[in-house]
C-alpha cells in the first residue's frame, strides 16, 4: 500500500494537467521520465499498473460521478528482457556426470541432455514410449499437448539399457521409479527429479538445473551446424523465435562462420592485388 501511494504521489506531483485531462501521450512522457531516472522496466511497469488501477477506481466510483478514459492502455507496459538460455561447457558436463553413480539418475539426466526432454516429460516417460530398437522416444502430450519424436544418442542408449537391466519388475508403466522410502516402486515425480539434480549440483559444484541440460543440447546441436528448424522439432517449440534465441549464445558457430567467410574475403583481396 505504501509503494502504491508513493507511486501515485510521484505521478500526481509530476503531471502538469488535471488528472482527468491526462492522455496516452502524457503517460508516454511519464515513462520517458522514469527511464531517465534509470528505473528498471519491471519497476516502471509497477508504476503503470498502479496508475491504471487508480484511474479504474475513479471511473467506477459512482459517488463522485467521475467518467473518464483510462490513459494507461490495457497491456501498456515495457517489455522485460528475457535472460539468454544458459548452457554447460564440456568440462562442466564431464564434472557433473562424473559424480552420478546411480544407473537410474545417470539415465535420467543423460536423456535430458541428449534428447532435450523437459523434466515433466522425463517424469511421465513410459516403457511403451521407448523404441530402443530404432533409437526413438515418443513424447506424448508434451508442453501444449503436443506429441513429438526424439532420438536416442549412443551414450543415452547405453545408459537406458544399464538402468532397465536393474529396474525392478513392476506393473508401473513409468520408466523411472522411486528407489527408496514410502513411494518405492512408484513413478518418480517432477520434484523427485529436481531434488536429485540439486543433490548432484551441490556434489559436483556445477551450477546446473534440469532445464540447463535441455539448453545445452540445443546449443551443442546448433554448434554442430544442425538446422534451427530441426532443433525446434526436437525441443517441441511452438515458435521458431523461441529456438532462435539459442543462436545468440552459439558463439562457436558464429566464430566458425566468421573465419570461413573471412578466408574467402582475404583470398578475394589477394587475387585483386596480384591482378
Amino acid at each position: 500500500m505504501k509503494n502504491y501511494l508513493n507511486n501515485l504521489k510521484d505521478f500526481v506531483l509530476w503531471v502538469d494537467v488535471p488528472i482527468e485531462e491526462v492522455t496516452h501521450k502524457k503517460i508516454s512522457d511519464y515513462i520517458d521520465r522514469l527511464l531517465e531516472k534509470r528505473l528498471r522496466p519491471k519497476t516502471i511497469n509497477c508504476h503503470l499498473q498502479n496508475i491504471r488501477g487508480f484511474y479504474d477506481y475513479l471511473s467506477h466510483e459512482e459517488e463522485e460521478e467521475i467518467r473518464l478514459a483510462n490513459p494507461v492502455k490495457k497491456g501498456h507496459s515495457l517489455r522485460l528482457p528475457k535472460p539468454l538460455p544458459r548452457h554447460l561447457r564440456e568440462e562442466e558436463i564431464d564434472t557433473f556426470f562424473d559424480v552420478i553413480k546411480s544407473p537410474r539418475d545417470y539415465a535420467i539426466f543423460i536423456v535430458m541432455l541428449r534428447c532435450g526432454l523437459r523434466v515433466e516429460e522425463v517424469s511421465n516417460l513410459t516403457l511403451g514410449s521407448l523404441d530402443l530398437k530404432r533409437r526413438r522416444i515418443y513424447v506424448f502430450n508434451g508442453k501444449g499437448g503436443k506429441d513429438r519424436v526424439v532420438f536416442i544418442s549412443d551414450d543415452a542408449y547405453h545408459a537406458l539399457l544399464n538402468y532397465l537391466r536393474v529396474r525392478p519388475p513392476t506393473r508401473v508403466k513409468q520408466v523411472f521409479l522411486v528407489e527408496k522410502g514410502t513411494y518405492k516402486g512408484k513413478g518418480i515425480s517432477v520434484r523427485g527429479i529436481q531434488k536429485r539434480m540439486e543433490y548432484y549440483a551441490r556434489k559436483s559444484k556445477v551450477k546446473v538445473s534440469c532445464h540447463h541440460l535441455r539448453h545445452t543440447m540445443a546449443t551443442q546441436l546448433l554448434n554442430a551446424e544442425a538446422k534451427v528448424v530441426t532443433i525446434q522439432e526436437l525441443l517441441g517449440h511452438n515458435w521458431i523465435t523461441t529456438t532462435e534465441r539459442y543462436c545468440t549464445v552459439s558463439n562457436l558457430k558464429v566464430m566458425r562462420d566468421y573465419f570461413k567467410a573471412m578466408e574467402v574475403v582475404l583470398q578475394g583481396s589477394a587475387r585483386d592485388k596480384t591482378g
